[in-house]
């Protein structure tokens, strides 16, 4: 059963940063792609960053682009997302998600994936 685990939500001003880690029940070489995730109050969800571990190959949606980065940490089964000057915009939960089939392209679609962590809370808020 695989299991995928968010931390590192929190309260933040405009401006700030937090640290999001998604913590793998199996190895993170194993997947295809790990994506992240959000969805907003009232909002549909949006797929943010994706990463195929194979590779390296990476994808950012175009309002997160120079702000956030995708990382995995393959000795600790563990894929990272480094949020900076986050606006209030980006408040949502934020999810986690493991693809065993596509890889990470031109696009993070949540019909991909296979399975999703529960979500992780973000605010940015002053």
């Amino acid at each position: 059963q695989v299991q995928l685990v968010e931390s590192g939500g929190g309260l933040v001003q405009p401006g700030g940063s937090l640290s999001l880690s998604c913590a793998a029940s199996g190895l993170i070489s194993d997947y295809h792609a790990i994506g992240w995730f959000r969805q907003a109050p009232g909002k549909e969800r949006e797929g943010v960053s994706c990463i195929s571990p194979s590779d390296g190959t990476i994808y950012y949606l175009n309002s997160v682009k120079g702000r956030f980065t995708i990382s995995t940490n393959n000795a600790k089964n563990t894929v990272h997302l480094q949020m900076n000057n986050l606006k209030p915009e980006d408040t949502a939960v934020y999810y986690c998600a493991a693809d065993t089939y596509y890889y990470c392209s031109t696009q993070v679609a949540e019909y991909e994936y296979d399975y999703w962590g529960q979500g992780t809370q973000v605010t940015v808020s002053s």
